[in-house]
């Protein structure tokens, strides 16, 4: 069983379809493997809600909610919070991407800073 702390990382997304995919595999390629991604339709109008679809369907580390009406990024990133399981929170734009250390050093700066 892995002993790394689980990081949960919250995309909420509204209308990011032609950026998703890069921001998603920035995520999942990551050195720090123990995470959990939490993605947030916020009722988008484009193909980002199929595309999140298709991530959580491929990965287990994928889990996906839709607002059915618009709620804005902070109410998402709440829903984010009430599924979260991590001992640690990152949030992430989804017209963004991540370095492929990043969530490693968050956890290395973590441990250092609260122990």
């Amino acid at each position: 069983m892995n002993d790394e702390i689980l990081i949960s990382v919250i995309i909420p997304v509204k209308n990011t379809s032609k950026y998703l995919n890069t921001c998603l595999d920035s995520v999942l390629k990551n050195t720090y493997k123990n995470i959990e991604i939490i993605a947030i339709d916020d009722n988008s109008n484009d193909d980002s809600l199929n595309i999140l679809k298709a991530y959580e369907k491929r990965y287990k580390k994928v889990s996906v909610y839709h607002n059915n009406k618009t709620l804005g990024q902070s109410k998402s990133r709440n829903i984010g919070l009430a599924h979260a399981q991590g001992e640690y929170i990152s949030f992430v734009d989804s017209d963004d991407y991540v370095e492929p250390n990043y969530l490693q050093q968050l956890y290395e700066y973590y441990q250092v800073l609260f122990h």
